[in-house]
Parts: C-alpha cells; sequence; structure tokens
C-alpha cells in the first residue's frame, strides 16, 4: 500500500488566518494601515525583547532596505556567505557595494570568524552573517569584531525566527536584523519580511524608503521605493505569531527525535548558549548526498531539499574565482529533512526508517 507524501516543509494556513484576512477584506482598509502597525508592534514584543521592527514586502526587501537605511552605497564592501540563498549577497549588489564572500565553519554553516577578519579592508562598511537553517550565528564575536575595527555588524534572520544566543534574541544584535516571512518560513505573513533596529535614525530611513521616501502624503524627503506590506499579509501575520512559539516547540522536539535515531549521517549540532529553531534540520551526507535525495522521493515518497547546491560566488550572476573550501564540502554534503509542525509520529518514523535504511546501502 502506497503512503502519503511527506513534504520537506508544509505552511499551515487555517481557519483564523482566513477570517482575518476575511475582516480587512471587509473593512476596505487593504493597504499598509493598522493591521501593519499593529504586526510590528507585537513582532517585536514576541521575538525582539522590544526591539523596533518595520514591516516590508519581502525578505529580499528587509535586507536591502536594512543596507540602504545603513548608508551602504557605491564603493563600500560588506563581507557576507557565499553558501545561503542568494538575496543575501544580491541585496548588497543592488545598493551599489560590493558583496565580499567569505567561507564558512562547518559546525553551524556560519560565517568563519578568522577568515571573515582576513578580508576586511578600508572599504568595508559592515559584515551580514546569516543565522543559517535557525542556528544562531556566534553574534557577540562578530559584534565583538565589527567593533574592534569600527564597522556595522548586519543580521540575516531569514530563517531564524525565535532563536537565541545566552537568551539574546536573533535580531537584536546588529545594527539591523531582517526576518522573511515567505511561506515555507516558520511563520508566514504569505509573501513579507520583518527589519529589527534600535536606531531611530535607521528606522526611520526604513520608514521613509519603503514607502516612496513619505512620512506624509506627497512630501517626498528622499527617493524611495514602494516596498510596503499590506494589511490582508500582516493580517495572517499577527496570527501566525501566536502560534509560533508552540510551533518552534514542536520542531525541536521532532529534531530531538531524528538526533536520537538517525544513523549513518552527521546530524545538526548546537553550540553553547544557543537556541536552534529547525527552520531546516540539515544532515551531512559525505557520500551519495544527491542519491540519498532522489531515494528519498522514488522509494519511499519523502520530500528533501538541498540548501544550497551551488555556493553564491559560483553563480553566474557573481562568478567569482575564489576558493571557499569549506563553503564548497557544504554544498556537496547538506540535505535537509522534514521536520514541518505538521509531521506526526508515523512520519518521524517513516524518516528514520528511510534515512537509516539507505545510509546502511551506502546510499
Amino acid at each position: 500500500m502506497s503512503q502519503d507524501f511527506i513534504p520537506a516543509a508544509k505552511p499551515i494556513i487555517g481557519a483564523q488566518e482566513r477570517a482575518a484576512v476575511d475582516a480587512v477584506m471587509a473593512s476596505g482598509m487593504l493597504a499598509q494601515g493598522a493591521e501593519v502597525a499593529a504586526f510590528e508592534r507585537e513582532f517585536s514584543q514576541v521575538l525582539l525583547d522590544g526591539r523596533p521592527s518595520v514591516a516590508v514586502n519581502s525578505g529580499t526587501s528587509g535586507l536591502h532596505l536594512g543596507l540602504l537605511a545603513c548608508g551602504v552605497g557605491a564603493g563600500d564592501e560588506v563581507i557576507v556567505p557565499s553558501f545561503t540563498f542568494a538575496a543575501t549577497g544580491n541585496a548588497v549588489a543592488l545598493t551599489g557595494a560590493t558583496p565580499v564572500f567569505a567561507d564558512i565553519e562547518l559546525d553551524y554553516y556560519a560565517l568563519d570568524l578568522a577568515h571573515v577578519e582576513s578580508m576586511i579592508t578600508e572599504k568595508t562598511k559592515g559584515i551580514m552573517p546569516v543565522h543559517l537553517y535557525g542556528h544562531p550565528f556566534a553574534a557577540d564575536a562578530f559584534a565583538a569584531l565589527a567593533a574592534k575595527h569600527g564597522i556595522d555588524l548586519y543580521e540575516d534572520a531569514a530563517q531564524a525566527h525565535g532563536a537565541a544566543l545566552n537568551g539574546q534574541m536573533v535580531g537584536t544584535f546588529g545594527k539591523f536584523g531582517m526576518f522573511s516571512l515567505y511561506p515555507t518560513k516558520n511563520m508566514t505573513s504569505g509573501e513579507g519580511g520583518m527589519v529589527s533596529t534600535s536606531d531611530a535614525t535607521v528606522e526611520r530611513n526604513l520608514r521613509l524608503l519603503r514607502n516612496q521616501g513619505m512620512d506624509k502624503q506627497y512630501e517626498n524627503e528622499i527617493v524611495g521605493f514602494n516596498n510596503r506590506m499590506t494589511d490582508l499579509h500582516a493580517a495572517i501575520g499577527r496570527v501566525q505569531l501566536t502560534k509560533i512559539m508552540d510551533w518552534t516547540r514542536q520542531r525541536q522536539d521532532n529534531a530531538a527525535f531524528l538526533n536520537a535515531n538517525l544513523d549513518g549521517v552527521q546530524t545538526p549540532k548546537v553550540a553553547d548558549g544557543a537556541r536552534h529553531v529547525y527552520h531546516q534540520y540539515t544532515i551531512r551526507v559525505p557520500q551519495g548526498r544527491d542519491q540519498m535525495h532522489a531515494r528519498l522521493r522514488s522509494e519511499f515518497n519523502i520530500g528533501s531539499g538541498v540548501y544550497y547546491p551551488v555556493p553564491n560566488h559560483r553563480l553566474p550572476s557573481f562568478n567569482r574565482k575564489q576558493e571557499l573550501p569549506n563553503t564548497e564540502i557544504a554544498a556537496q554534503e547538506v540535505l535537509s529533512l522534514p521536520v514541518h509542525p505538521s509531521l506526526t509520529p508515523n512520519d518521524l518514523e517513516r524518516i528514520v526508517t528511510a534515512v537509516n535504511t539507505i545510509a546502511k546501502a551506502g546510499a
């Protein structure tokens, strides 16, 4: 008897989200308004220990506007990982600045501190590491490094809603932090992003940049963008925000089960003092990663994902001639298994059986 497909990710949209959208539709006030303002306040309270946040229409917009709000532009360099989604480097390039790709360490797939320091020049405006897969990068160490060299720290927290390091929430370490609200993230607004900052000037710049440069209608202070979030999206986000902590605990429980039962692969590591929120549950398969990825789908009807198979520095859009050995190893070996809150105990058993069977056979 065939078994149902287990997807790698599964957005959860229920009756409460639909009702919230219907209420906005009935109000007739669809653009950026009271729902967006409420979502910003609540996001700050729940996930940022009160640090102000600014809603935008996508995570990429959040990175782009965050960098612009901090004064990043032509002639500047920002150090970023190559092992991440392309939006990180793209956002830097869109400001007119140059993304400088540094290598990662292989425990948590975050930027390697020593390699980053070796790449700092007089043109370096800031460093933008990524809290990849939901595990916090060493934000305290990177903040100290940035202060030492008189440059900024920016946080790409697209995948890390609710993650923390030594009790401090991610998104509160850098000059700004950005969270994506894309459908497959740990919580969603349908599409959108949230940018956190404790710098009043940066916050005001963000609010101007997302709204055609206006604080008051038709009083355009700067050249800006139409990167606003709608009240429809904010209404979804507000409902999801009430569920994110329970969903996170379920992700952590699912990860704990996988950690305890998987054999023949390298399971995710968690640093001392880190709270991992498992946007992805990413294993390493030193031999036969692509075969395992294919066989999980074809033989066991289980989805998985390779994030990311092509390092950014080798993408046609950048095409940099660099040697980043740890980045290349990760790109060849990582595989993300389902960990989302919709998994049942039977789903988890199926995942373990499938991975262990393939690993034992040598993929």
